[in-house]
């Protein structure tokens, strides 16, 4: 608001001082210039008259001479004090029109707007730092789970963009740069229903001063930050940055464990993957023979270091080594693109190719290449732009790397279910045929669609008839729960993949004989349908009784009193 006031008052004052000092001469002059009355006496018009005359004079109004008829001085006077007036107004008008159009103005009234809103928020929000692929689709996934979301971004028509996204709420945009932290004051950092920033941006740079930004000013906020530089990451780190993601070691991790553990990777991929989509296929990465990588920058350092952990020899196939590095390994100077480079590579006795270049035209024209020399090749590629999406569908790839997707899916997956990582990160520790036996129970369970996974906290908030139960003593275990409110006999095809009680203590797929306690969060695998016949019986203790006990009872005071009576 300040900011406004002080551009107005700025671009006015001149036509403001040109007015004021032109009704002060017309005011002063009828003040002084002597009239007379009907009975022809001398008299001097008062300084509250003179004004009134001037003020509808000079607006054209036009109310006659009052109170006497005027002279032909005053009448000459009043002549010239029209044109100026009018003149002095025409200026100002102008002026404010002028201030009306003015880009700065229309920004900073766009900027207070935005303020208020979010001052004006009831909801938790979450903070987000760049509106690029892989902010737009974090948005949209939050959104779409019921959460409520700010984003600001240095580029304009990426805001103007988000006003035409079909969201099922209302996002408040910002074009600002996110690096200051005034802008991030603005957008709602130290608003008490903010829960989260997340920088998305496309600059190390600018994602490091947000996290520095947001630590300093409210370190009680969780940060996370996408980086792509280990030295970034470092520096992130080093100040408490809760998550810091990069897509290119994501991936690798990824691919590592689909080389050893083909069903725990599956898995993660089933409970990260956007919901109601198609499930994922197992992917079976060969390990007996080298593999080819095309392209030696961040992502092909990642995924050779990874590759070189499993044991498994690399052919490296890059334009610059000079400027990118040179590998340990076999090392072939080109594009990939060629066919001779890749014979050199030995591409015809490779079992995997990573086509892993910062363009997706080369990366399209490496796999084309290779599949026409060796078609038994395990194909992983990067797909740098969501634009290309198709023609990557059409190569058939085994893997394919789209950095904002990966980012995306863990930030929507530590955001909307955090208990989501907790479980994947334990999984990890497991051997791959627990895995496979839960990738089995989980597609019994939902076909060929990506299972719903919920959090459900046992709390008087989430779930009142249930913590009432378990308040007053009565023992409900998992079981009890996860029954079939239609039919009480079936239970519900829900997995529960996780059990945290307190804050500290993990139990990944509990049995059904677990007690439930009040201060309990569930991480729950299922279907929709299966979901919301859960949800009434934690929310309504007519169905809650009717899934423990057989019975439905009265839920309101007045028909429990009547029931009491009826018993006496």
């Amino acid at each position: 608001m300040n900011s406004i006031v002080f551009l107005v008052m700025r671009r006015m004052r001149q036509p403001l001082v040109t007015l004021v000092l032109a009704y002060t001469v017309a005011v002063t002059g009828l003040v002084v210039i002597p009239g007379q009355d009907a009975d022809g006496n001398v008299w001097h018009m008062g300084i509250f008259q003179a004004f009134y005359i001037v003020s509808y004079t000079s607006t054209t109004i036009g109310f006659g001479e009052i109170p006497y008829p005027f002279t032909d001085a005053q009448r000459m006077w009043v002549t010239m004090m029209i044109y100026a007036t009018v003149v002095a107004w025409i200026y100002a008008l102008g002026t404010i029109l002028a201030l009306l159009q003015d880009q700065t103005f229309q920004e900073a009234i766009r900027n207070q707007r935005f303020v208020l809103r979010v001052r004006r928020m009831t909801e938790p929000f979450y903070l987000v730092c760049g509106y690029g692929e892989t902010g737009s689709a974090l948005v949209s996934a939050l959104t779409e789970h019921g959460h409520n979301a700010v984003v600001v971004d240095m580029d304009e028509a990426r805001t103007n963009l988000l006003k035409l996204e079909n969201l099922r709420e209302y996002v408040p945009a910002l074009h600002a740069d996110a690096s200051r932290p005034q802008t991030l004051i603005d957008a709602g950092l130290g608003h008490r229903r903010c829960e989260g920033v997340v920088a998305l941006t496309n600059s190390n740079a600018v994602n490091l001063q947000i996290a520095i930004g947001v630590k300093l000013l409210r370190p009680s906020v969780k940060a996370i930050c996408r980086a792509d530089s280990r030295e970034v990451e470092a520096n992130m780190a080093s100040f408490g940055t809760d998550h810091i993601i990069d897509p290119f070691d994501t991936f690798a991790a990824h691919l590592a464990t689909a080389l050893h553990a083909p069903c725990t990777y599956l898995l993660n991929r089933w409970l990260t993957g956007l919901e109601n989509s198609e499930v994922a296929e197992p992917v079976y990465p060969p390990r007996a023979g080298h593999w080819v990588i095309c392209g030696y920058g961040r992502f092909g350092k990642a995924v050779y270091q990874k590759l070189k952990q499993q044991g498994i020899t690399c052919v490296v196939v890059e334009a610059t080594p000079d400027r990118t590095g040179r590998p340990d390994c076999e090392l072939v100077e080109g594009w990939g693109t060629e066919a001779d480079t890749l014979r050199a590579a030995r591409i015809t006795e490779a079992v995997g190719l990573v086509a892993g270049t910062d363009n997706d035209a080369n990366n399209l024209s490496i796999v084309m290449t290779a599949k026409d020399l060796n078609p038994r090749l395990f194909i992983t590629v990067r797909q740098n732009l969501e634009d290309n999406k198709t023609l990557f569908d059409k190569v058939d790839a085994d893997m394919v790397m789209h950095p904002s997707t990966i980012i995306a899916d863990r930030i929507r997956a530590l955001l909307d279910i955090p208990l989501v990582h907790e479980f994947t990160e334990r999984a990890l520790m497991r051997n791959d045929a627990w895995a496979c036996q839960l990738v089995s129970r989980i597609s019994a369970l939902v076909e060929d669609r990506v299972p719903l996974v919920r959090t459900i906290n046992v709390t008087s908030a989430d779930a009142p008839p249930l913590h009432c139960l378990i308040r007053e003593g009565h023992r409900v275990t998992l079981s009890h729960l996860l029954r079939d409110p239609w039919n009480r006999s079936e239970p519900l095809p829900i997995i529960a993949l996780m059990l945290e009680r307190g804050g500290e203590e993990y139990t990944a797929l509990p049995g059904g004989e677990t007690t439930l306690h009040g201060d309990d969060r569930l991480l729950l695998c299922g279907t929709d349908a299966a979901f919301t016949r859960l949800r009434w019986s934690l929310c309504h203790f007519g169905t809650l009784n009717f899934v423990l006990h057989g019975t439905v009872g009265p839920e309101g005071w007045i028909w429990q009193r009547l029931r009491r009576r009826r018993r006496v």
